[in-house]
């Protein structure tokens, strides 16, 4: 029974768990990087054919992002998540994919002026239509048996709409008899007090825990009123002829924007800008909106389902517009009135966002509001940290705008609320498996836990292994930074290479699974791998 770490491991973004007990293999959470990689990851220790089922705590991209690229590389297992979550990855692994066939298409055009040669996507529109297809919908707090060994459970964490922790019991024989490990899988926890989605739920016990780190060094500050917040940035910027623009992650932090903005409307709390519109410029965040009111009695807090059976939807209001063709996007800037722009992406690293900014950043009279957190190396991180030009779309930006950022927002729990959680298992665990944090921060949190829960706690790195019946390290990853690392010691292979190695991965997964088949079958499989294999070699 081995658990390894592979991603968000000493770093922030890129979760991705693996488990291997009996003959099974599985992934928690499939997610990819964003922003600069500070280690090197290692890669899944099985070919992605041989991954019996991945289990997803939330749709965010950094943890479901190469759901995709493991689908193309061959697994057709199942996909555990909420059903919330299932709904949301319909869309957003469509849309990671759009992005990044649009993103090769750009850079092919740049290398064919140039003759170099062109780039491959990492995965394209049919491999997430085709590994959604294996996604197994689950009802929070519902038990599922998932296998011989393996029963699930998904809790709400409180981070986003869907979002889970998730109860493991695995058990697997041994020379000792038949033997069962409960290990739980925070997921990315929330704060608590949002105002559409609910707080975190607690878990009462466990032998392993592997929990978030991202604000595991740092207390939030105590909330404000964010529409009372809201209202001085608008009011100071609309007063100088401006627009406030708001990079928005667009599931989540845009309906909750737009939950403030309502406020503001409803309350009267600028009277003397009552009719200002609000453009909601992303067509991945408008599909968004349509699936949290689809899911309002199962993951909405007991605040919003009120408003509901009121008959008030928390996330509309007289004034907002949503902008899904690309013409209707290039018409805000079009548009000389004071407005709010809520455009994806979050941390200004794609998506309309970046127009908007090129339109905004050299305009003193624009305000340009963080609401969420910046991962180091993006570009929203260095607008937030003083930079003073940035290029954009091959052009540079002297940035005259006025840069906030709204403290307090967060999806994410502090320290304070991340030590509660542990503190609620009324069993202590046997050891704390610390993640998704900055480097330093996951070493301290870890720190943390053993001085103040009295529970042995460990920052992975990638590549760390743990035999869970006997709680020894087994493997130890890599330490190697991603800014050492040479071209020699890189696979320096082409995604079309990688895939064809994926796929002799899976062949041999599939003759390995072979055995046992009656011998007529077994000699076809061989003569049409000969055949294939005397076709290629000619």
């Amino acid at each position: 029974m081995i658990l390894e770490f592979l991603g968000a491991a000493h770093e922030v973004t890129g979760s991705c768990h693996y488990l291997e007990f009996g003959d099974k293999h599985l992934l928690v959470d499939c997610g990819m990087e964003q922003g600069p990689d500070l280690y090197v990851n290692q890669e899944i220790p099985v070919n992605a054919a041989a991954i019996d089922y991945v289990f997803v705590t939330h749709a965010h991209i950094d943890h479901s992002g190469l759901l995709p690229l493991l689908y193309n590389h061959g697994f057709r297992g199942q996909v555990y998540a909420t059903k919330a979550t299932c709904q949301l990855c319909e869309i957003m692994l469509k849309d990671s994919a759009h992005i990044q066939m649009f993103e090769a298409e750009w850079k092919n055009r740049k290398a064919r002026r140039a003759g170099n040669p062109e780039v491959v996507p990492l995965y394209d529109m049919s491999d997430a239509m085709g590994v959604l297809t294996h996604f197994v919908s689950c009802d929070y707090q519902h038990v599922v048996q998932v296998c011989d060994g393996l029963r699930v459970r998904f809790v709400d964490a409180g981070h986003l709409l869907g979002s889970a922790s998730i109860e493991m019991w695995v058990s697997e024989d041994t020379d000792e008899g038949r033997q069962e490990r409960k290990i739980v899988f925070s997921g990315d926890l929330g704060p608590g007090n949002r105002p559409l989605i609910r707080d975190p739920e607690y878990v009462k016990d466990a032998d392993y825990v592997v929990m978030e780190s991202t604000y595991g060094d740092r207390k939030h500050a105590a909330p404000p009123d964010y529409a009372v917040a809201l209202v001085d940035v608008l009011r100071d910027t609309f007063r100088r002829g401006g627009n406030l623009v708001i990079p928005a992650f667009s599931v989540g932090r845009t309906q909750e924007m737009l939950y403030f903005m309502r406020r503001i409307k409803t309350e009267e709390l600028l009277p003397e800008y009552r009719d200002f519109e609000v453009y909601v410029d992303s067509p991945l965040a408008v599909e968004a909106t349509t699936i949290f009111n689809k899911n309002v009695e199962d993951c909405f807090s007991e605040k919003a389902l009120a408003l509901v059976h009121q008959g008030i939807n928390p996330i509309g209001f007289p004034g907002l517009r949503m902008a899904i063709t690309s013409d209707e996007s290039k018409m805000i800037n079009f548009d000389d009135n004071p407005k709010v722009i809520l455009s994806a992406s979050g941390m200004c690293e794609a998506g309309r966002i970046r127009h908007h900014l090129k339109h905004n950043l050299w305009r003193k009279d624009s305000t340009i509001l963080f609401v969420g957190y910046q991962v180091p190396g993006t570009l929203g991180y260095h607008l937030l940290n003083g930079a003073k030009e940035v290029r954009l779309f091959g052009e540079t930006i002297d940035v005259q705008a006025r840069i906030e950022n709204l403290p307090g927002i967060s999806g994410h729990a502090d320290v304070g609320q991340l030590t509660r959680w542990v503190e609620a298992f009324e069993v202590k665990p046997r050891k704390v498996f610390v993640v998704h944090g900055e480097d330093k921060v996951t070493e301290q949190f870890a720190e943390h836990i053993e001085q103040t829960v009295g529970v042995e706690a460990y920052a992975p790195f990638s590549g760390d292994a743990f035999d869970l019946l006997t709680g020894e390290r087994v493997r130890e990853g890599s330490r190697e930074l991603a800014a050492n690392k040479t071209k020699s010691a890189a696979r320096a292979v082409s995604n079309v290479f990688a895939r064809l190695l994926a796929a002799g991965g899976r062949l041999m997964t599939l003759i390995q699974r072979s055995e046992g088949l009656p011998n007529r079958e077994l000699g076809k499989m061989a003569d049409q791998i000969n055949e294939f294999c005397n076709k290629w070699e000619r």
